[in-house]
Order: C-alpha cells, then structure tokens, then sequence
C-alpha cells in the first residue's frame, strides 16, 4: 500500500484525518463525525467499508457517493499504476481493498476536502489505511473477531487496533472492556499519544450519553465517542454545540437497525449482527419490541454464528435461514445446527431472493408482524438491492483486477 500511494504521490498527504478502528461502531462513529463536521461548514471526505448496494457507498465527499462514471475511471487510472507496483497475480499487487483505499485518498485529494474520516478495513496495524498522518485516531470497541488474522484475546487483537496510534496523535477511546484498554494504553504510552475516554469523560450511566436518531444504548455510545473525537479536534475544527446536537438527530447509516415499512403492514427491521459483542447489543435491541419476531439470517463465520442464533432463538417465533452470496457464508444446514435445542419455533431454509421477490415485498411473516433480517452486513445489502431494485446495475470489481 505505501509503494502504491506513494506512486499516486501519496494523496492521503494533502488532508487532515481522523483515522477510525474498531470491532463494532466505527462505522456509525464516521458516519456521526462526518455530520458534524458537515454541519459546522467543513467540506468532508468519508471511506468506509463494504459497500451496501453500490461500490461508490465507501467513497463519499459531503456524503455524496462517488458516480458509477467517476469510479470507472479510476479504476482504469489505478490499473495503470497498479501495473507499476507488481505484476498481475503477485503479492505486490494491490488487492480489492488496497485500490479502493487508494482511489479514496486520490479522490479526497482531487475533491480539495477539509478533511476526511478513515474507517479501517480489518484491524487496524497492517490495514491498507494506516499509512496516513491522522489529526485523530478513534478506537470504539474491542471484542473477539477474526481470531484467525487478529489473535485469540482480548489483549492481542487490541495491539492490533492500536496500531493505528500515532507519536503525539491523541486517541479516543470507547467503552472498552478493562484488559483491552490497558493494552491500548500502553500502546499509547509508548508513543507518547494522549488517552482520552468516553468512560472518564461521560461516566458509566449511558442514558446520560448524547443522544442520537439511530436506535439503541449501543448508537449512544457512538455519539458520545463522535462528540468526544470532535471537542479532542479542538481548534483545528471548530465545532458549535448546536452543530453538533442538530447532526446527531440527523445521522443517516442504514443496516443498523433500519426500519422499513413493507406490504400488508409488515414492519422490516435491518440490523448487521456480526459478532458476540453486537448479539449482545441486538438482544437490548429485541426487548424492547412487544411482540415475537419472524427472523431472517444468514452469517459469514462458524465463530460468529452461536451468540447470534442464540439471541434469535430467545425472540423469534420462527427463524428463516439464508446463506450471503459470500465465499465464507455458512450454509443453511450448518446454521441450524447453531439454533439452540430449546427453541421451539419454525426454521426454514430459503433463498433470498424468494424471501423479497421483489420491491417491498416479503413473501415471509404474517400480516402487520415485525421481521428482522439480520447476520451478515453484506446479506443487508443483498436484501436492500433487491427491496428497492434500480436500474443501474452495480459495478462487478472483483479481488484482483
């Protein structure tokens, strides 16, 4: 990533950043920092990842998606340097995500942004991100995930998201589990980057925690991680109170506890639910419903599938098994076998696409009944692509070009 940007004249130069890691919350904490400094007059630059149903989701200035065009484009302009990094199929070329990257610092540089909000890919240490010099680095919260890449504890995956700490860069931290944060703080110690934290600023009483539109305890936590991030920025953006409050009622992130409204008076609700940490925050999600839900799942990872099943089996009434078109997706046998022995309900095994045949329309769950669809973040954009079909198909830009 460094010889590939620094062919490009290393674009991510040209901004400030505030450079964002996590295992959940990163990208509701980017999405909420981009807002505020939206509000407060700044031109932004926002890189996220993955992508909902369209490609030019992870590449946004002033929350506007980079046009099917533009990305064609640089997709072509990229090869061309790609092609001087590494040869086709060596371990020098760029991958999918290393010229996504790429092509966000470029167009964040081209664009002339006040500032762009970086979301890591996968970790924090060796992710395709970490080569810029951030104003600000975020870490929202620790928990196991992607073991195989990551380490086995606590304590070692946090080493791996502090490695997007910086000498002197202050690091903002969320609500994080006492072995990892220690961790962290070492890190932070050794770089000599100050600490500041959501727990020492806030306290422990949550329902005292800005508030936000987006549902749950968990997206009052990111709030108060963003307005956090934003008083440590300081005086290099100057952000007003009101600016503030006013974006956080106006945040748009879909996939965390979206709410659709579908025929017969069913009500959808999309929730990506990937780890233990986040079944934890759907099971604060489900009690607050009335009534038993009709659930919708399909899972990438063995290890990601009991903690979600479980939380399933104790609210739904019936449980409908799909599988993301995903190379690591579970199989719907497999998945069941993760749904505990005491539920009581039904289990289905269905397609997608049979599930939303087409705009609006779910051929599961009963008149006026809640439905949730949830696991996978790509199984939310498989669903959402064929809830609201458009004629413009997406681009197919696949690992290695």
């Amino acid at each position: 990533m460094q010889a590939f940007a620094e062919v490009l004249g290393n674009p991510q130069y040209h901004y400030p950043t505030v450079h964002v890691a996590g295992s959940n919350g990163k990208g509701s904490v980017c999405a909420m920092l981009e807002g505020i400094l939206g509000q407060s007059g700044y031109k932004t630059g926002l890189f996220t990842s993955p992508h909902l149903v369209h490609l030019g989701e992870r590449v946004q200035v002033n929350r506007q998606e980079l046009p099917t065009q533009e990305l064609e484009a640089y997709i072509n302009e990229l090869k061309a340097v790609a092609d001087q990094v590494g040869d086709f199929g060596s371990d020098d070329y760029p991958t999918f995500f290393e010229f996504m990257t790429a092509m966000a610092f470029e167009h964040f540089k081209r664009s002339a942004v006040d500032v762009a909000i970086i979301e890591t890919g996968l970790g924090g240490r060796l992710d395709s991100t970490n080569i810029q010099k951030p104003s600000l680095t975020v870490i929202t919260s620790i928990s196991l995930e992607h073991t195989d890449l990551l380490g086995k504890t606590l304590t070692a995956i946090a080493q791996e998201k502090a490695g997007i700490i910086k000498p002197s860069v202050p690091v903002v931290l969320g609500l994080l589990p006492q072995e990892a944060e220690i961790e962290i703080r070492r890190c932070a110690q050794e770089k000599g980057a100050p600490v500041f934290s959501v727990r020492e600023v806030f306290g422990e009483c949550i329902e005292q925690y800005p508030e936000t539109n987006l549902f749950g305890e968990c997206q009052r936590i990111n709030a108060a991680i963003a307005t956090l991030a934003c008083r440590v920025l300081g005086e290099k953006f100057l952000v007003q109170q009101a600016a503030m409050e006013s974006a956080l009622q106006a945040v748009y992130w879909p996939g965390r506890w979206q709410q659709l409204p579908l025929g017969e008076g069913k009500q959808l609700i999309l929730d990506a639910t990937h780890n233990a940490e986040a079944a934890a925050m759907l099971r604060k999600n489900l009690e607050s419903l009335e009534k038993p839900i009709t659930a919708i799942v399909g899972i990438l990872g063995e290890e990601r599938a009991p903690a979600v099943m479980e939380v399933l089996s104790e609210f739904a009434q019936a449980i409908i098994l799909v599988k993301p078109d995903q190379p690591r997706a579970l199989s719907t046998a497999v998945l069941e076998d993760f749904i505990p022995a005491s539920f009581q309900g039904k289990v289905q095994h269905a397609l997608l696409s049979d599930v939303f045949p087409g705009e609006g329309v779910c051929t599961y769950g009963q008149p006026e009944e809640t439905l949730l669809l949830t696991g996978s973040i790509y199984l939310i954009g498989e669903a959402l692509a064929l809830l609201a079909p458009e004629a413009e198909g997406s681009i197919h830009f696949q690992d290695k070009l």
